[in-house]
């Protein structure tokens, strides 16, 4: 007899004399329903036992979180809520689950609690629904680049270059801690450590990944980076996961194209097939929205906001076009910003982005040339000498989602803007190399998938959308 999963046997419209299936249990009540669950579904199975054909000793043993085997008839059911239900012939206790200790009760627990018990908060609702949307959007993401011609590449972890050039990075060192050798000046002898220089975690592939670009034309990666910023927030981790594609010969406008069409096409994708969870992460997200005041709550439903990004073009607007709408704009006239406008190159905050894509425009915006000076140095300079061929893509609900930019092809440009902010170049002395030999246009972006997955879940804090989160203070699991 093949062993089937919950999710399958829901989907069944005919009875089947014997069924074969293993999963934990949600519930049991009178005696007599089990509410069973697999992981397969949001949905569990009822199974209806005849106590009085079961040894008492093995009914105490069905406990919540007990994993169990069971063999029996699918029927129609008799109850509301179900089409069908299994009738159990036999039914072994795989695994035992003291009901006194275990931390997942069938009740509503805090997601601060949960995220004391990550190992086991998957037993939930809320975050199997999160965990499988998180599996379907890689899966969609994979599909989508393979898809359009493009080469996975799998980018260092552990690399001697700070793409960003904002300094917050994990160091890697076999040196020892208490006494590492010194240099003749009194510093740490980096000569002597395992690489023979100094070594972090990767906080971008980017930089790496435009080195394949230009020579396999379209790549992307996806992988964990690192930040060791000390930000205890609910939008911040120490470690996430980026998507980064890098394209040869494409310039701002090809970029932004391929951002909105990856973008469309991986929502379109859970839309499509991860119905019930996002009903559900619906529902709950409802629910929430009832407990804030009214001016915090959403205009859109979870499937609303989704729809929104897919069924919408993405308006192109420029920095300075939006500094004017944002200068202008009542929250700001009449200071119910937190960070007032009034001047061109002010980095715009999640607050201003929403507004431009909630209540000004009213669809997804995509920003570009922005002013040169709060954006990275490898980002084109336009003619004008003071803005970058930059784009970031604004969701609602959320702001910023991606980051993107045609990137500086040119020698004497880029050596100039390392000069500006104090990046040696023989520490990029490769990266330079790609403007020497056979240097063209070429563009990417890069979306945190973390961001991502928060936007489809609906979920409010970042650490309940990766399993195991690492943030300040905090590496339990």
């Amino acid at each position: 007899m093949i062993s089937r999963t919950v999710s399958e046997l829901l989907k069944q419209d005919i009875t089947l004399p014997e069924v074969d299936i293993k999963g934990w249990v949600r519930t049991f009540r009178a005696n007599r329903f089990i509410a069973l669950n697999d992981g397969s579904t949001i949905n569990n199975i009822q199974c209806v036992i005849d106590f009085e054909k079961f040894d008492e000793a093995l009914l105490k043993r069905i406990t919540t979180g007990a994993a169990i085997h069971i063999k029996g008839e699918l029927v129609e059911s008799q109850g509301k809520g179900q089409k069908v239900e299994i009738q159990v012939d036999q039914l072994e206790v795989l695994g035992d689950s003291d009901p006194e200790t275990y931390p997942i009760q069938p009740k509503k627990h805090s997601f601060e609690f949960l995220r004391e018990n990550a190992h086991l908060r998957t037993r939930t609702n809320t975050f199997s629904a999160v965990m499988r949307l998180r599996s379907s959007l890689s899966f969609a993401i994979h599909k989508y680049f393979n898809d359009n011609g493009f080469y996975y590449m799998h980018t260092p972890i552990i690399t001697g270059s700070d793409a960003e050039g904002a300094g917050e990075m994990f160091k890697v060192t076999t040196l020892d801690s208490k006494k590492p050798p010194l240099n003749e000046d009194g510093n740490i002898d980096y000569s002597q450590d395992f690489f023979g220089k100094e070594s972090n975690l990767t906080v971008s592939g980017q930089l790496e990944a435009e080195t394949y670009a230009m020579s396999l034309g379209k790549v992307y990666t996806f992988g964990p980076t690192f930040r060791a910023e000390n930000s205890n927030t609910s939008r911040h981790l120490a470690e996430f996961w980026m998507i980064e594609p890098e394209v040869a010969f494409m310039d701002l406008a090809g970029n932004m194209d391929l951002a909105e069409d990856f973008l469309k096409f991986v929502i379109s994708y859970i839309l499509e097939n991860n119905k019930e969870d996002l009903e559900f992460l619906e529902k709950r997200l409802q629910d929430e929205e009832k407990t804030k005041p009214q001016a915090e709550r959403s205009d859109m439903t979870l499937i609303e906001k989704l729809n929104f990004v897919t069924e919408n073009n993405f308006k192109r607007v420029s920095y300075t076009e939006a500094i004017d709408i944002l200068r202008n704009c009542k929250p700001n006239k009449k200071k119910k910003f937190k960070y007032l406008i009034d001047e061109w190159g002010t980095d715009l905050q999640s607050e201003h982005e929403r507004f431009l894509v909630e209540k000004h425009f009213k669809c997804p915006v995509i920003l570009f040339d922005y002013p040169a000076n709060i954006k990275a140095f490898y980002m084109r300079l336009n003619e004008d000498g003071k803005t970058v061929r930059a784009m970031d893509i604004l969701f609602p609900g959320i702001g910023e989602i991606v980051g993107g930019a045609q990137r500086e092809e040119r020698l004497d440009v880029l050596k100039e803007k390392m000069a500006a902010i104090d990046i040696p170049e023989k520490d990029l002395w490769w990266y330079l190399d790609l403007r020497k030999y056979g240097t063209a246009v070429h563009s990417g972006f890069g979306l945190g998938f973390e961001r991502l997955v928060m936007f489809a879940t609906g979920m409010g804090n970042i650490r309940d959308v990766i399993p195991y989160p690492r943030t300040p203070q905090n590496a339990a699991f």
